[in-house]
């Protein structure tokens, strides 16, 4: 049975927010036809390839639920295995989302999820990926569809030229993001346009979260982050200021770490902030980080954003990003090159992901948000949760953020997801204790002191290539560790490429293996160029069907780890385990 829900305006009374539901999607039949079409064009009324975005049905009205949320931790040989923990573990405030842990033990889920709604992971690819070849799928992804032959963005000009299909009112204006980035990065990862200006984005290198997210298990990405202009100038009439801007970006940066950054040396007279805390102003190389306003001490942006901030229209505090604040996100093919080793970004994306915070909350109210969700759940169990939004303007996460998506259609052009596709993503974003202010990324950027370009950079400026594993602070190695935990690369544990490589015949570690992990994390995270090119090929033929809704994990035979209905509180076999900070 389909649930029909409708899109609704955000509501504020008194200071309470009130969550309503938003609009949804319909289905779409399979589709086996896997060919591949290479046409990029702006937007005609087939763009769509028969997928009504519009629609407001939602098939999956649980598919805020994460897919691999529905892994068997308990092997056929009764050997439990914990990826879990990854994502579920203590929360540490002022992320408020109280007893994540536990999903370590149980598959807490209501019984609309208790049915596994990710089909797809259930479908044999092997047809579709045989009927596809080398050289189509190279030349495929290698063929940008962000960008025209003129370097212009294709999306941009589809949306200021919008087709009805895409217009969820009907006022002929695209109101949610307009891609701007132009993937045009300086020394210092900022982003600039075709006339030799900054477009604000700046892109940073990070440690790549557990599992899903490694090329090996089907994707390379990216991401970049942008402050609202105010944190970009001097002062309410200047203009772009490089060196405000990046201060600012350190500021935040300390504040979400909640540790020291190091800078550029700078002279603090000019802004009038003790950057490093000594007690006076002179020249800082480092952002102090000292917060503890019920001491006194306090952190302050520079510039125009310190002036909000004096006024109380911006606000800052530890693991919290400033109102304003954006993030883009492309995920996209492998790039593989069968002479190499190297693995890069393809030209061509299979979606591209952006993130807004639109609402500052104070600790006390995500408090509230959190304690407000225990309650919910103490009442009624098998309650749905409800996120405000549509695929227009986008979902909200009932967090302070908004989340909006473009994906590929039938003919490998990006379109506008649909709200169920987005859907998908709000749960990882807005229910778990591994994001800092609903992001996975910025926490994991690399340290300045340490990295190329002080961490701010783009994966084509430099790859993973060469990167130590990253170490907890009792002297364990990350991905090591979830090695050992979870007895695979992946959390579906169907990359056997990675289990060859790292695991014994009898189930121990290859030490060997482990060795080079240490100090060069591409041994773990890149696929070898038959993996690349066969996952490439299998998820086009998904591609080919709009079948996103049901679930988008490239594969080519069907997942043998997975379950296909669970039962209430289903016990995981593991006991909760706590990552060391």
């Amino acid at each position: 049975m389909k649930l029909k829900i409708y899109s609704f305006a955000p509501l504020f009374l008194g200071g309470a927010i009130f969550l309503l539901c938003g609009c949804g999607t319909n289905s779409t039949s399979d589709n086996n036809d896997n060919v591949i079409s290479s046409n990029i064009s702006y937007y005609t009324l087939d763009d769509a390839n028969g997928y009504d975005i519009r629609n407001r049905n939602v098939l999956h009205s649980t598919a805020y639920i994460a897919q691999m949320c529905y892994t068997k931790t308990i092997d056929k040989d009764n050997i439990t295995h914990n990826p879990c923990f990854a994502c579920h573990n203590k929360n540490i405030a002022p992320n408020y989302i109280f007893n994540n842990d536990t999903l370590q033990e149980l598959y807490d889920f209501p019984s609309p999820a208790l049915k596994n709604p990710f089909l797809n992971h259930f479908k044999d690819f092997s047809n579709a990926v045989v009927q596809i070849s080398d050289e189509t799928i190279q030349n495929y992804i290698q063929t940008s569809n962000y960008f025209d032959e003129n370097n212009s963005i294709i999306l941009a000009k589809k949306l200021q030229n919008l087709t009805p299909l895409w217009d969820d009112n009907d006022d002929g204006i695209w109101s949610g993001y307009i891609p701007d980035c132009y993937y045009n990065f300086d020394d210092e990862g900022f982003d600039k346009k075709t006339d030799g200006s900054y477009s604000g984005w700046r892109a940073f290198g990070y440690m790549p979260f557990l599992g899903t997210f490694w090329p090996t298990n089907g994707s390379t990405d990216d991401v970049l982050i942008r402050l609202n202009s105010s944190f970009m100038k001097l002062d309410e009439n200047g203009s772009f200021n490089k060196e405000v801007y990046k201060l600012n970006l350190a500021i935040v940066e300390a504040m979400i770490k909640r540790k020291d950054v190091a800078i550029d040396t700078v002279d603090e007279t000019r802004y009038g902030v003790d950057l490093d805390k000594n007690g006076e102003l002179s020249s800082a190389s480092i952002i102090k980080y000292k917060w503890d306003p019920k001491d006194g001490m306090l952190m302050y942006y520079i510039g125009y954003a310190n002036e909000l901030l004096k006024k109380e229209k911006l606000h800052i505090a530890a693991g919290l990003f400033p109102e304003g604040t954006e993030f883009l996100h492309s995920v996209r093919y492998i790039q593989a090159d069968n002479n190499s080793s190297e693995i890069s970004l393809s030209q061509r994306m299979k979606e591209l992901r952006y993130a807004k915070k639109t609402m500052w909350l104070t600790y006390a109210d995500l408090q509230n948000i959190g304690m407000a969700k225990i309650v919910k759940k103490d009442l009624d169990p098998d309650a749905i949760e409800g996120f405000r939004g549509n695929f227009e303007s986008g979902l909200g996460n009932n967090l302070g953020w908004v989340y909006q998506g473009f994906i590929e259609d039938k003919n490998g052009n990006l379109r506008p997801q649909s709200y169920e596709e987005t859907l998908n993503c709000m749960g990882c974003h807005s229910g778990i204790t591994a994001t800092v202010d609903s992001i996975f990324s910025f926490a994991r950027k690399f340290d300045t002191q340490e990295s190329f370009q002080q961490g701010w950079y783009h994966w084509s400026q430099k790859s993973l290539k060469g990167i130590a594993e990253m170490q907890y602070s009792d002297g364990r190695y990350e991905f090591s560790n979830y090695l050992r935990l979870n007895n695979s690369g992946d959390e579906f544990r169907e990359n056997d490429e990675v289990i060859t490589k790292f695991f014994l015949a009898n189930g121990d570690f290859n030490q060997s293996a482990i060795t080079i992990l240490h100090n060069d994390i591409s041994y773990l995270l890149y696929p070898s160029y038959k993996r690349a090119i066969k996952l490439n090929k299998a998820y086009k033929a998904l591609v080919e069907t709009q079948t996103f809704y049901n679930g988008k994990a490239a594969h080519i035979l069907p997942f043998k780890n997975i379950y296909q209905k669970l039962e209430d509180l289903q016990s995981t076999g593991n006991e909760k385990y706590i990552i060391p900070e």
